[in-house]
This record gives C-alpha cells, sequence and structure tokens, in this order.
C-alpha cells in the first residue's frame, strides 16, 4: 500500500510546485516603460523577447523593447534610461511613417502603476538642431524638477508646425494620439495637461489648445509665431517646403483654421501667457549683438492676440518685456515665469 501512496504523493507534489513557479513567473505589476508591455492586455510576456536590456544603450540607463500593447494609439517603444527622472522614447510611429523620439522628464515620487500625473507639453522652435532642446537649452529638468509633473519634449521637425500636413507628416497626431497614448498607458499621466512652446512652438501649443478644446488648461508663447500669414510661408520656403503641403493653398480656410489671432474666441477656459521681446537688444544678450527684425515682427504679432483673446474675455498674462532678441536665454526665463501659472492650472503647484 505504500508503494502505491508514495507515486501519487510525488504527482501531487510536482503539481504543486509547477503551480508555484507559474503564478511567480508571471509579472503581477501595471504596464511598466521599461518593456512597454502590458501583460494580459492583448500581448503575451516571453523571455527574452520585447524587454531585453541592452547592456551600454546609455550613460546611466538601459534601452528596451516594446512592442504593440493592441490599443490602437499606442505604438511601440523603446526606451533609453538616462537616469531614473530621465527617459528618452523612440517611438515607431505610423503618424510619420518612421521612428521618432520624446524626451519624458519624471516628477519625483514616480513610479510604474503611479498616478495620474499631470502633463507639461514642452514645444520645439522652428530649425533648432536638436528636437530636446527645452532640456540642452532651456533648462526643463533645472526648471521643473521641484513640480509633481511629468514633462515630454517630442520631436517636431525642423519646419513641421505642429499639424497634420496635406501632403506630409502627421505631427499633430503623433504628439497628441501616440505620444500622449504612451503617456498615459505606461507613465500614468491624467487628463490635467499644460503647453508651452517658443517661436513655431509657441504656434503649436496655442493652436493646439485651441483646436482640441477641453485638452489642455493653459498653454503658454514665448516668442510665438501667433499669425501664421505671413511667417509660416515664409519659413516654409526658406527650409524648401511647399506652404500649399501643409493646409492647402495660402489664405485658405485651413489656414484661417490654424492660425493662432483668428482663434482666440476658442481659448475660453484656457489659461493663457504671452511674451516677446521687441528685438533690440536686452540684458541676456550677447555682448555686441544687433536688432533682431524677426522678434520685432512676432511682437506685433502677439500684441495683435492678446488684443483679440481680451476682446474675447480669455485670461491672458503677457510679458511684452521690452529689449531681446530671438535666443534662449529669453524662452528659459518665459519658462521660469510662467511655470507658476501652468502648474496651477493642471493642480501641480510646487
Amino acid at each position: 500500500m505504500n508503494r502505491m501512496k508514495r507515486p501519487a504523493l510525488l504527482l501531487i507534489a510536482g503539481l504543486v510546485i509547477a503551480v508555484v513557479a507559474l503564478a511567480l513567473w508571471v509579472p503581477l505589476s501595471s504596464p511598466s516603460p521599461e518593456t512597454g508591455v502590458s501583460p494580459g492586455a492583448g500581448t503575451s510576456a516571453s523571455p527574452g523577447t520585447g524587454a531585453s536590456a541592452s547592456p551600454g544603450a546609455g550613460a546611466s540607463g538601459s534601452s528596451a523593447e516594446a512592442s504593440e500593447t493592441g490599443t490602437g494609439t499606442v505604438p511601440g517603444f523603446r526606451v533609453e534610461r538616462r537616469t531614473g527622472r530621465d527617459h528618452v522614447l523612440t517611438i515607431t510611429s505610423a503618424a510619420l511613417d518612421r521612428e521618432a523620439r520624446a524626451r519624458v522628464l519624471l516628477p519625483k515620487g514616480w513610479s510604474p502603476g503611479s498616478g495620474p500625473w499631470p502633463v507639461l507639453y514642452l514645444l520645439n522652435g522652428c530649425c533648432q538642431p536638436a528636437y530636446d532642446s527645452w532640456a540642452s537649452e532651456g533648462g526643463a529638468a533645472e526648471l521643473t524638477a521641484r513640480y509633481p509633473v511629468i514633462v515630454v519634449m517630442p520631436e517636431s521637425g525642423m519646419v513641421g508646425f505642429y499639424s497634420d500636413w496635406r501632403d506630409g507628416p502627421g505631427w499633430e497626431t503623433f504628439h497628441l494620439s501616440e505620444v500622449r497614448g504612451i503617456l498615459e498607458r505606461h507613465y500614468g499621466a491624467g487628463d490635467r495637461r499644460a503647453v508651452a512652446g517658443l517661436s513655431m512652438g509657441g504656434f503649436g501649443a496655442i493652436s493646439y489648445a485651441a483646436r482640441h478644446p477641453g485638452m489642455f488648461q493653459a498653454a503658454a508663447s514665448f516668442s510665438g509665431v501667433l499669425d501664421t500669414t505671413h511667417s509660416a510661408p515664409w519659413l516654409l520656403g526658406r527650409y524648401g517646403e511647399d506652404p500649399d503641403d501643409l493646409w492647402g493653398a495660402v489664405g485658405g480656410p485651413e489656414w484661417a483654421a490654424h492660425n493662432p489671432v483668428d482663434l482666440t474666441s476658442r481659448l475660453k477656459g484656457v489659461r493663457l501667457f504671452v511674451s516677446c521681446g521687441d528685438g533690440s537688444p536686452g540684458p541676456l544678450d550677447a555682448s555686441g549683438t544687433g536688432g533682431d527684425g524677426g522678434e520685432a515682427t512676432l511682437l506685433g504679432q502677439s500684441r495683435e492676440f492678446v488684443r483679440r483673446a481680451e476682446r474675447d474675455g480669455v485670461e491672458v498674462t503677457a510679458d511684452f518685456y521690452g529689449p531681446g532678441t530671438h535666443v534662449w536665454p529669453y524662452w528659459k526665463r518665459g519658462l521660469e515665469r510662467a511655470l507658476p501659472m501652468l502648474m496651477t492650472a493642471v493642480g501641480a503647484p510646487a
């Protein structure tokens, strides 16, 4: 009889061990930016696929493959962890038909599964040599470190103009659907958002806020292109782009539908910050700097935008600070001045 019981006991013990091993192997956490994979959400976790770290991929972090989660608006992406707070995402974008990057700065106390966190989009200007110039030139990491907010600096093209081109890339979809989807699914981003940008990015900030009611609670423009009538065709032509490929024939209805000075009535309920210099050399310019006619032109656009916004009952803080050219020290200072309002609007005061 004992001989008959022993095999049965061994079989039961083996089954128990197998169940325990399976429970330990299956991930129990929420979707993690380390892998980009949400177990049980249309993908299966397999050892050695989609989540293997690559040694030496970053100065002090690592990169990991992320697979499509099956949600439609969340593309695949890879993560380079520069520090615990500083992540660089390489995103497989259907809207752009190529890979593109977004740099993400995480708030103190962030961990996988935490949230919801407010989000601050920082938008680049035209013609910047680096997609993340807000980090390398604008002091974004230092200025935002004390706020409980996720900061994202997405790639935007040399003259992308924060739009889905009629014949070209879909920057608007990349920013507001694909990047947004990754932040919400994998980083715990919530529905409180602010957006700020310089020059072309100032256009993007105001245009996005006006054209997507309820998506942003606050927006800021620093030396922004706030009237595209003349500035946009000139910039596009300078960089070899056909202006008609952006919003159709110049002066047509789609140009007005994207033009900040024509959209002020759609910004009610959005708190705004608008700043610009007058183009003369100022206190933050290098010695010997000459006058800047481009900045003077943008000041005229900013003044007209503020006039129309106030007429339409929009809450605007204007900072027309006088002498100053179209350079980073003024935009960095502008962000520092705008942050208290932007963060209060999204419920993330210091």
